[in-house]
């Protein structure tokens, strides 16, 4: 047979079978490109769901607190002043307020009360004095403010908050971080607004010596995730009963007393100041999530437990970037409360 006549036809052919033998190609893509709008679609509602989960979590100090330590009308005041902390900060949150915006309004609040050792109800120094200090810490932007030492300045959380906000510095003490709070119409007041009955009571009982162990609570803080999936930490304290020589803890140190990173959780610590400096305590529990993939509540747990081996005493509050969260304390105690979009506030005071 003369092939001379067959090529044109087979050239035909092919050319006619060519579209056929491209369809299932043709399916194939259009499945894997089907396949990876829907992962894409469900990476979407997995962060869309991340996003849409918000909520706080505060602590009022750890240390020797046991049920029958208080009587039952002040175990209610306790109770009360941390569900209107609870209440305030996810009422902000509902309508749409920042993380580090709540952190300040619900420390605020425990700041004002005399309950606790923050703001009004501040522990005396050795020599007779208050002396507060504080940081806040944004989880989106890593900035951070805070102040120690001062003595004039009612809400040192906001002292802390303008810090971050309104300065190139990190950590201002003493007399200059009070001068920058006038300078940034900040509320000022008489250092007498500080004393509490209480408090100086606490102070004479050391002072002479009888032990008194109760005192080892009270320094407040405040963690928080907010709708747009941005975490803030805060804490304020009025360090230790009978403090010496300027002696400044945990509270106002990035990384010990407070730390947030949207990548992972925001931390705010009470108890040993001493020991969650020397350990880096806030910031070693994000770094266990960051970098050993530990979940929440392991990475803080573990922390808290090594700490006791140790001797550190103390309890931090923890919420991480999908609103999972921990409150662990190595104490008999921690004062401590929770609220997540859509529950009641829970509020704790027992081991």
């Amino acid at each position: 047979m003369n092939t001379k006549y067959i090529r044109p036809y087979l050239f035909i052919l092919l050319f006619l079978a060519f579209p056929l033998l491209l369809i299932p190609v043709i399916k194939a893509v259009n499945n894997n490109f089907l396949k990876e709008s829907q992962e894409a679609q469900n990476i979407t509602d997995t962060i869309s769901k991340s996003n849409n989960t918000y909520g706080l979590v505060i602590h009022g100090g750890a240390g020797y607190i046991k049920k029958g330590m208080f009587t039952a009308e002040q175990e209610a005041k306790y109770k009360a002043k941390l569900y209107e902390a609870l209440q305030t900060g996810i009422s902000k949150l509902n309508t749409g307020d920042s993380a580090v915006n709540v952190v300040v309004v619900v420390i605020n609040i425990l700041e004002d009360s005399p309950l606790f050792n923050a703001g009004k109800g501040a522990v005396f120094t050795h020599n007779g004095k208050n002396e507060l200090d504080a940081s806040i810490m944004d989880g989106k932007t890593k900035n951070a403010g805070a102040v120690a030492g001062v003595t004039t300045i009612k809400n040192p959380i906001t002292a802390a908050y303008a810090v971050m906000e309104n300065s190139e510095h990190v950590f201002l003490s003493g007399k200059g971080a009070e001068q920058f709070a006038k300078a940034q119409h900040l509320d000022i007041v008489s250092p007498k607004y500080f004393f509490t009955q209480a408090r100086w009571n606490s102070l004479q009982k050391v002072l002479n010596k009888e032990k008194n162990n109760a005192e080892k609570h009270g320094t407040v803080g405040c963690v928080v995730l907010d709708k747009y999936g941005n975490l803030a930490a805060g804490t304020s304290t009025g360090g230790m009963t009978n403090k010496k020589y300027g002696r400044i803890g945990d509270s106002p140190v990035i990384g010990a007393g407070t730390y947030a990173d949207n990548n992972t959780c925001a931390v705010s610590a009470t108890g040993h100041g001493e020991y969650f400096i020397r350990y880096n305590v806030t910031y070693d529990i994000s770094a266990r999530m960051k970098y050993l993939h530990q979940n929440i509540v392991t990475a803080s747990s573990d922390v808290i437990n090594e700490l006791k081996k140790i001797g550190g005493d103390g309890g931090v509050i923890c919420i991480d970037k999908n609103g999972n969260i921990n409150m662990p304390f190595n104490t008999a105690g921690m004062f401590r409360g929770y609220c997540i979009k859509g529950e009641e506030p829970h509020v704790l005071l027992y081991e």
